[in-house]
């Protein structure tokens, strides 16, 4: 087993999207992450930091999941899609050829918590139909053992001879998305697949990778080898384990368009413009 070790940490910014929603943008658009394109964090109990939530919007050409721990958001696209968020629920959707979608709060006050990963498309399918799941909570596998609990969200998680699918797979990045929560005094070890970009993003406490620890707000890029070393000493902690296979293509973006060069940005705008994005 070849263990992983962290070969760069970074720390997210306060940003804001939407109508004005404030998030914390942990990573975005960096090439060494591919095929990871961006993270994004929102956490608030201040229904001003999210109410006005994410108006009508177009996306072309990656995918975006949706993970919501704390609160309900509600989404409609143009295919006549609605989809209700709820504590512990996963949005996967690929955007594809183009969609035009909303993603609004459906709470006035309380705390709304979670997660929005950007995952890019290979060329081959960024102009495929739109689509999207929902997928509530008890759809995702929770699997636990002596201080640890992982939920498998994406991907597959082997423990002990046994070998868990997460809720999402089929994916052509064959992506792994696991929330993995560790009490103190606890550890555990995590295959991932050698050739696969990793990253951990820790949201609670702290979490140590092979020794190293990360605080609350600290995402790490993984280095290569086959497998990861997470633990816990005097503070518990949970973290995002995130990996995927990179696509090794150009990467052109403009705001909500992703695609492989400035002529097919350009195009996605001209379609956007004149109606056609959406096919």
């Amino acid at each position: 087993m070849n263990t992983r070790q962290i070969v760069a940490t970074i720390t997210g910014q306060p940003a804001s999207d939407g109508a004005g929603v404030k998030l914390n943008r942990v990573i975005s658009f960096q090439r060494e992450l591919d095929p990871f394109l961006m993270l994004d964090e929102f956490n608030s109990e201040q229904a001003d930091d999210y109410i006005a939530g994410f108006p009508s919007h177009p996306h072309r050409g990656f995918e975006t999941v949706t993970y919501m721990l704390d609160g309900r958001m509600l989404h409609e696209d143009h295919l006549g899609h609605q989809g209700l968020l709820v504590s512990g629920a996963v949005q996967w959707m690929t955007a594809g050829h183009g969609i035009i979608h909303s993603e609004m709060p459906q709470q006035e006050e309380g705390r709304m918590r979670g997660f929005q990963l950007w995952i890019n498309l290979p060329a081959a399918e960024k102009m495929k139909p739109a689509a999207y799941r929902d997928i509530s909570p008890d759809e995702i596998p929770v699997l636990s053992g002596e201080g640890w609990q992982v939920k498998v969200i994406a991907g597959q998680f082997a423990q002990a001879g046994q070998v868990t699918t997460g809720a999402v797979s089929g994916i052509s990045t064959e992506p792994l998305y696991l929330d993995v929560a560790l009490q103190a005094g606890s550890q555990l070890s995590l295959p991932i697949p050698s050739g696969h970009t990793a990253l951990l993003y820790v949201f609670e406490g702290r979490m140590a990778v092979s020794g190293q620890t990360l605080a609350k707000g600290e995402l790490a890029r993984l280095g290569k080898g086959d497998a990861v070393e997470l633990g816990c000493e005097q503070v518990a902690g949970r973290a995002l384990l995130l990996a995927a296979k990179p696509l090794g293509e150009p990467v052109a973006h403009y705001g909500p368009f992703v695609m492989n060069t400035p002529e097919e940005i350009k195009q996605a705008i001209d379609d956007y413009k004149s109606g056609h994005l959406t096919g």
